[in-house]
């Protein structure tokens, strides 16, 4: 099993480190820099032990692993910039506090400074240097330095906001599959709505693991957390929509976890899934479920997809490095109206099935029409009508 690298300071070694860091001078983070304090604080990015260090983000822009003892895979710089001022400022201190909004979160030991090449980082880690893509737009707008160093987080991020119950570290995760007794644990990642066409999915991996001769495959709900752009639905609304979910009983209350991944969305395609999937490998999910176009989106100027929607499927089943987790491959479905269910397509039959994209989606919502019957749990829906009927109140 991977191991779980957590960089929480030690309960009895904490008001040492209180003490140490009220007298060290300080970065002040922003709201996208403490989700990653958090994604490397429970331990979704070990074996590392901090940001990254220039060696750390040359083996990752370059061989999409880290080189330490064997290739480890991690595709996606994990890193923190800083402006000019700050690096001149600190350069040469053995260690630093990073604070976020006044309260100080965590210690940054032997800081090591280097430039943020960001077109460099852009190309490679996006295969395109769009000034409107928007996380690229957050790069280029942050500083033009990057500090590396090992970090020391005092206690865990909450964000409380009502659902840091779903919060669950790897570890926790891993105790949670151990206590259900769980022989297979299938992941699914998200960041929208689950419609019947995702749980069809999860049912039929499910049923597949059955098949194999796993008596207590479990399935972790794994929702997207971290920082989204403007236009997707937000976490809690999409949370109460997963909730609604199992409850109509579209997907079974006792052998699902739901819970929430707290990395930021990156929209990097290819180069993202494998860290999507390396995550949950760590928090000891050994199968994947991995979907059409995964952190892909329409490209901002041209509108056509960004990356080929099948490559990330593709990519993980042959990333380096990710040795304990099978890949699920994505089955596509569509809405079979002579049927009246979400269905696995057939190009035989071609004629019976109804495509409904998210476009559709949302402007069946916005007119507070229902889907056709089979596309989504009743309850479920609902949520999404009240959501989409609630941004056009705001407007």
């Amino acid at each position: 099993m991977e191991e779980v690298n957590e960089l929480f300071v030690p309960e009895n070694k904490l008001n040492l480190a209180l003490a140490d860091a009220s007298a060290l001078p300080t970065i002040s983070i922003t709201k996208l820099d403490l989700e990653w304090v958090q994604v490397l604080s429970e331990g979704w990015a070990s074996p590392l032990k901090g940001f990254m260090r220039e060696r750390e983000l040359l083996q990752v822009l370059h061989f999409g692993s880290l080189l330490d003892g064997g290739a480890i895979n991690m595709s996606i710089p994990i890193v923190l910039p800083v402006s000019t001022e700050t690096k001149q400022e600190l350069e040469g201190c053995a260690a630093v506090a990073l604070e976020y909004q006044g309260s100080c979160v965590a210690i940054l030991r032997n800081p090591e400074f280097y430039a943020h090449r960001k077109e460099e980082r852009c190309a490679r880690q996006f295969g395109t240097t769009c000034p409107q893509h928007p996380y690229i737009k957050m790069i280029m707008e942050g500083g033009d330095w990057l500090v590396g160093g090992d970090l020391e987080v005092l206690e865990r991020i909450k964000w409380n906001d009502g659902l840091d119950q779903y919060r669950l570290t790897p570890k926790e995760l891993k105790q949670k599959f151990k206590d259900m007794q769980a022989d297979a644990i299938f992941a699914f990642q998200l960041r929208n709505p689950v419609h019947n066409g995702h749980a069809l999915l999860m049912q039929d991996t499910k049923r597949r693991l059955l098949e194999r001769g796993y008596k207590n495959p479990v399935l972790l709900l794994h929702p997207l957390g971290g920082w989204t752009k403007d236009d997707d639905v937000p976490l809690s609304w999409r949370m109460t929509q997963h909730a609604a979910i199992l409850e109509e009983g579209v997907l079974d209350p006792s052998s699902t976890i739901v819970a929430i991944f707290p990395s930021p969305m990156m929209y990097a395609g290819p180069t993202e899934v494998q860290w999507h999937c390396r995550a949950r490998m760590i928090a000891g999910a050994n199968f994947y479920i991995v979907g059409r176009d995964p952190a892909g989106m329409p490209h901002p100027v041209t509108k056509q997809d960004l990356y080929e929607p099948t490559h990330g499927g593709k990519v993980l089943t042959m990333a380096p490095g990710l040795t304990s987790v099978e890949i699920i491959p994505f089955r596509v479905a569509a809405y079979n109206k002579t049927k009246k269910i979400m269905d696995f397509y057939d190009p035989e039959c071609h004629a019976d099935f109804e495509f409904i994209s998210g476009t559709k989606m949302r402007s069946l919502a916005l007119s507070g029409e229902n889907p056709p019957d089979g596309f989504m749990a009743l309850k479920a829906w609902k949520v999404l009508v009240e959501y989409y009927s609630s941004l056009q109140k705001n407007n």
